[in-house]
């Protein structure tokens, strides 16, 4: 047997032995949605896939985008479209992916340089790690929502530096200190970049995300807004001043490298934020549900879990625990994952519980009930 295939047969067992190895699985249509990034329902909307289909039919025929935006990619209506988002988010220019993971790639691989150095909080996202990773600058974690550990670092730090964060955590469902690392940002002459992937379409005017919410735009160096959450359909951007953009066509080269969004993305990011706009009660009834979870919940959560957010976190500790937990109350009609170690620390494992604006107040309670009866 070849080597290479037997090393690879090993680390899957040992993964399988240990409880999380991985799968791709179908998802239960019939259970009640507590699962999915979708927390506006906007991925389900039949009104949004009506609004996509009929702007689209108005367009040439062009199935794909046919080449990278340098070359034959590129159209009138994507730099349309990227200018409303701009004019939308607060910035002077935006440039969209085709994900999350690839504009923070793009941006963390392509603005620090040699010299520089790059300060993340430890919980960012993992694309925001990668993306320093490929960076010729230094980069370093800070504890958790930090600012005395970020500003010891601060300190330390040489070159350009650039503060990465996300405005609403994606494991945890807690919000970082946005007004307190404007602050710092400013008094060390930092770069501070904020990953809204959670926050984009549910805070903010508009959608427009927790940095546009706070009043923050103008102290914020650029933000990363994803479309494949609460936006309900697919793609990215980044947002900034015009130089930065310029810069990442010149120099970035997930976006030079790559195949441009197609026609139909740039029309479902347009339609999706046009629907909305003109349906301000979804993130109401969001909000809504999100109090009346942490209302009816009685299980005893420390601080950082008890989030406005749509993301909940319930502690198991342990992969085991978690699972069985997690097919409890699936057996009760309930859609909720539970997410393992090593994607979250061994000891951290954890129901991750996502609210919608299109669950009913019964299920919600029916939620925070059923969680009460198993781990109360």
């Amino acid at each position: 047997m070849d080597k290479k295939n037997l090393r690879i047969e090993e680390q899957l067992k040992k993964r399988a032995q240990m409880g999380n190895k991985r799968s791709l699985n179908l998802t239960d249509e019939t259970l009640v949605d507590f699962s999915s990034n979708d927390y506006l329902g906007l991925s389900k909307s039949g009104e949004l896939k009506k609004q996509i289909i009929s702007a689209y039919e108005k367009l040439p025929a062009k199935n794909g985008s046919t080449g990278s935006r340098l070359l034959t990619g590129n159209s009138l209506f994507a730099t349309q479209v990227e200018s409303e988002l701009a004019a939308l988010f607060g910035y002077e220019a935006s440039l969209v992916f085709n994900s999350g993971y690839t504009a923070n790639l793009s941006f963390f691989s392509c603005l620090p340089q040699r010299g520089d150095t790059i300060l993340y909080d430890e919980l960012s996202h993992v694309c925001i790690k990668d993306g320093s990773r490929l960076s010729l600058a230094k980069s370093m974690p800070f504890k958790h929502n930090d600012v005395e550990d970020l500003e010891r670092k601060l300190k330390l730090s040489e070159g350009e530096v650039y503060i990465a964060c996300e405005s609403v955590y994606s494991m945890d469902g807690d919000f970082a200190p946005l007004e307190a690392l404007c602050q710092l940002s400013e008094k060390y002459n930092a770069k501070l970049i904020v990953d809204e992937a959670h926050s984009t379409g549910v805070f903010g005017n508009n959608g427009a995300g927790l940095v546009a919410e706070l009043g923050l735009t103008e102290q914020v160096y650029a933000v990363i807004f994803t479309f494949g959450k609460a936006m309900g359909i697919h793609g990215a951007c980044v947002a900034s001043n015009q130089n930065v953009i310029d810069y990442m066509i010149n120099y970035s080269r997930p976006f030079i490298y790559t195949t441009a969004p197609s026609l139909f993305e740039f029309i479902s990011i347009q339609q999706a934020f046009t629907l909305l706009k003109n349906t301000p009660s979804l993130a109401i009834d969001l909000k809504e549900n999100i109090a009346l979870f942490n209302q009816e919940l009685s299980i005893q959560r420390p601080t950082q879990y008890q989030s406005k957010s749509a993301v909940q976190v319930v502690i198991t500790a342990g992969n085991q625990k978690a699972k069985a937990t997690s097919a409890q109350l699936q057996k009760m009609g309930l859609d909720v994952r539970p997410i393992l170690s090593p994607t979250v620390r061994e000891g951290e494992e954890r129901l991750r519980l996502c609210l919608h604006s299109f669950n009913s107040k019964k299920e919600v309670m029916s939620l925070a009930h059923g969680l009460n009866s198993l781990l109360c």
